[in-house]
């Protein structure tokens, strides 16, 4: 679950990879079109790309989206919300608008359709960026994993189907803390100050902690995929080199959120329980 074009890329990439290539499926469901994000990238800034912003952000993200792996992608369909302060997020089609049971309803007919053991998403606590897509897929997300089972809810959404694990996608603190180091010690401006690093404060609730090591090309490959978002000079994705950045500190790390399914924690395998 994801809430715009990007997101897939710059959260578990390499996580997903790993299990794709391992021969388990993955739906992508993507919330929004991305349609009020920047383009970050000036060499992307150009007024044909302006003019058709979202059909190049579902181009990106086709391409992000097979490096990465996924079976299918799925777009719930939702215009982007931007940010509160914006006008967009007034926009009646937009996600942060939506109805609640409504777009839950929209997640839980693929939830049936696919049959997913594992669903990840975003946290409950996303204080470092409170973006209101990014809120609204955790809402919906939550709702969707207890739903989907229940036949009370959504009966022409297709035969119910309970999900083994509910799993929250993290940034921990020892993963930038690592990074930030990593720049340092090789004479190198880091990105992660003390006031960026203030924003990870969860790493004590991490429950799952994956090594992705070898996977770490799809994140690379599926970040530059987004060649509007994503500048490829950018210290804070590439400002280590490939071979250290994949070394540093290789692993995508969850919370998780809710199981059906007995688990001893710490697990190394969102799968663990169910293999």
């Amino acid at each position: 679950m994801h809430a715009h074009p990007d997101d897939e890329a710059s959260k578990g990439a390499a996580l997903v990879r790993r299990y794709v290539d391992e021969g388990i499926g993955a739906t992508l469901v993507c919330c929004t079109g991305g349609e009020v994000g920047d383009i970050v990238n000036p060499a992307m800034d150009r007024p044909e790309v302006r003019a058709d912003l979202a059909a190049i952000r579902r181009e990106e993200l086709a391409r992000s989206a097979e490096i990465i792996g996924f079976d299918r992608v799925d777009m719930l369909g939702y215009r982007d919300s931007g940010m509160p302060e914006m006008e967009a997020n007034a926009d009646p089609t937009n996600f942060w608008n939506a109805p609640l049971d409504e777009a839950t309803g929209r997640l839980v007919r693929i939830i049936r359709r696919d049959r997913p053991q594992v669903i990840l998403t975003y946290g409950d606590d996303q204080g470092g960026y409170p973006h209101p897509d990014h809120l609204r897929t955790h809402d919906i997300s939550v709702l969707a994993f207890e739903r989907a089972g229940d036949s009370a809810w959504y009966p022409e959404a297709g035969e119910v189907w309970e999900s083994s694990k509910l799993y929250y996608f993290m940034w921990s603190l020892a993963k930038v803390t690592a990074n930030h180091q990593a720049l340092l010690e090789r004479g190198l401006e880091s990105p992660f100050d003390d006031e960026w690093r203030a924003r990870f404060n969860q790493d004590h609730r991490i429950t799952t902690k994956v090594f992705v090591g070898d996977w770490w090309a799809a994140r690379d490959g599926a970040l530059l995929a987004h060649a509007t978002q994503i500048d490829p000079t950018s210290v804070f994705w590439f400002g280590l080199p490939a071979d250290a950045s994949s070394t540093v500190y290789p692993f995508d790390e969850c919370i998780l959120a809710a199981s059906n399914i007995a688990t001893n924690l710490p697990e190394d395998d969102l799968f663990a329980g169910l293999r």
